[in-house]
């Protein structure tokens, strides 16, 4: 059993799982792209860009990504790169798909995040740092685009600092940049990385000693007088690596370069490997569970329909919390109290998979789902655990859902009870009435379901916009208040595709003043708190 136990460890320590954010547009989807590739997950890189053709992203794969070239949701890759297993997590930077992003985020032990050097520090990206700061997650920076002019870098350094209050660490510094970028130099290293433009060279760039190759210093004199002057700077003001600051997500390490050029992306890579952690414990109601335990733990973060679109198969999304998972063991669904046996799982390349064998602390496998497994639940092995941290937030959108042509409710029902499983949407089925109510953070969503609707389900349907201010997740200790409070507002209320109640409020005083009236009854905005409490 000890050995089983050392085995655990030694496996943990080689996993390290991280998730890509960014605000949207700012090369996040293409800096996926040359990480798969230079870690030898693919031969050739797709870019968003690539429209025209029949090349896309690999992380982008459903069709409506392919059309508009965005990402829509949050895709898995997982290669190797030297001794490490590397789990990566793509994600949506679209802030009406932030819902799928937020339940990523705590499936990661670190996060690489993407700054657009021309736009500087955006909305979505302070967003997401809220999320990392809650859970204390680590945070490397990637600062892209150098091959265009932009904010200057000490400029862009100040404001993560300021606004998004992380101390920043610079590990490499560009020389120029857009027309005039002659490289960038590794300040812990002191080595510079001379970038060529028309070279085919995979990593863009030969290394060279020092800030005074003569070649540079005859094309680029005046940038690198300026980088001899901003790095005497950055190690004037004591702009170090710490890695236990790192490691506590009160500092993140900066790297510059371009991932459309393949430039500077090799030096972030290799930071993932050396610097991020790997699977660190894990909260659950019960206690904390480490990583190295010897019985098999974890939880679901992310469902998909139709990844396969011949099959119309659903997909549960794991993260491995502890132990070792083998095919064909048998796991505790602790939700339903029902034993599995774990046949048909698989590892992620995007869309593409394959059976898995094995799978250690820190991956990211894939049950097959028919219909019984939600987002949030937790299989086990030995012992019922409940992870915590995995949040549905109330919606802020409401429309309703009309057929096109009647005969097609089954496929309709079929649909929208996949899709809210899955997160793409919320989806409430009135108490009265028979008209679906879909509910969402930003009018994009909805425009994504019926897309999917249409191409996944063949079903056409019209939706339109309704008058709710939000929702909110009902649970009561007093069994006769429930039901009386059920009974009085049977008009405002709804089940959402888990079956949990929801209160649909139709403007701000409705809610406060329904609140006020009914003290018994609890109101949640996120539905994990609801579902807590019901189980207690």
């Amino acid at each position: 059993m000890e050995q089983t136990k050392n085995e655990v460890a030694v496996e943990a320590k080689r996993r390290r799982t991280f998730a890509i954010i960014s605000h949207p547009d700012a090369g996040k989807t293409t800096l996926t792209e040359k990480l798969l590739l230079f870690g030898g997950a693919i031969q050739a890189a797709g870019t968003v860009k690539s429209r025209k053709s029949s090349k896309y992203a690999t992380s982008d794969w459903m069709a409506i990504e392919k059309e508009r070239g965005i990402s829509v949701a949050s895709s898995v890759m997982q290669f190797e790169y030297r001794d490490c297993v590397i789990n990566l997590l793509d994600t949506p930077g679209h802030r009406d798909f932030s819902e799928d992003t937020y339940r990523v985020l705590t499936a990661v032990d670190a996060a690489l995040m993407v700054i657009d050097c021309t736009k500087g520090v955006e909305s979505q990206t302070i967003k997401l740092l809220e999320v990392c700061r809650q859970r204390n997650t680590p945070i490397i920076t990637f600062v892209n685009k150098l091959d265009r002019e932009g904010r200057h870098p000490l400029e862009v350094i100040d404001e993560i600092e300021e606004v998004l209050n992380i101390h920043c660490a610079p590990i490499t510094w560009p020389i120029g940049m857009g027309k005039r970028l002659a490289g960038i130099y590794d300040i812990e290293r002191d080595e510079t990385l001379l970038f060529d433009a028309n070279s085919t060279d995979q990593k863009n760039g030969t290394a060279v000693k020092g800030l005074s190759d003569k070649t540079v210093d005859e094309r680029f004199s005046s940038e690198v007088g300026d980088t001899k002057d901003e790095v005497s700077l950055i190690r004037e003001d004591g702009r170090h690596f710490d890695k236990e600051y790192f490691l506590e997500g009160e500092l993140t390490p900066v790297f510059f370069g371009s991932a459309m050029n393949n430039f500077g992306v090799v030096k972030a890579l290799e930071a993932l490997v050396d610097d991020a952690p790997s699977p660190r414990p894990r909260p659950a109601i019960e206690r904390t569970v480490e990583p190295n335990e010897n019985n098999f733990s974890a939880f679901v973060f992310k469902i998909q329909a139709n990844m396969d679109p011949q099959h119309r198969d659903r997909i549960a999304f794991l993260r491995v919390c502890s132990g070792r998972f083998s095919r064909g063991m048998k796991l505790l669904h602790v939700r339903s109290g029902k034993e599995i046996r774990a046949g048909q799982v698989v590892s992620f390349l995007s869309q593409r998979r394959e059976t898995v064998e094995d799978a250690w602390p820190g991956d990211i496998i894939g049950l097959l789902n028919h219909g019984s497994i939600d987002i949030g639940d937790t299989f086990s092995v030995g012992e019922p655990l409940s992870f915590t941290g995995i949040p549905y937030f109330a919606p802020e959108l409401f429309q309703g859902v009309t057929l096109k042509d009647p005969l097609k409710g089954k496929q309709l029902q079929k649909g929208l009870q996949q899709l809210g499983e899955e997160g793409a949407i919320q989806v409430f089925k009135p108490v009265l009435g028979n008209e679906m109510i879909l509910g969402a953070v930003g009018l994009l969503q909805f425009e994504v379901v019926s897309h999917r609707l249409k191409v996944e389900y063949g079903v056409e349907a019209s939706t339109r916009s309704l008058s709710f201010f939000g929702a909110r997740w009902i649970t009561a200790s007093d069994k006769k208040k429930l039901a009386e409070f059920e009974r009085q507002l049977a008009g405002n209320l709804a089940h959402d595709a888990s079956g949990s109640l929801a209160f649909l409020a139709t403007s701000r005083p409705n809610l406060d003043l329904t609140m006020e009236r009914w003290p018994d009854i609890e109101f949640h905005s996120i539905r994990e708190h609801a579902q807590k409490f019901a189980s207690i």
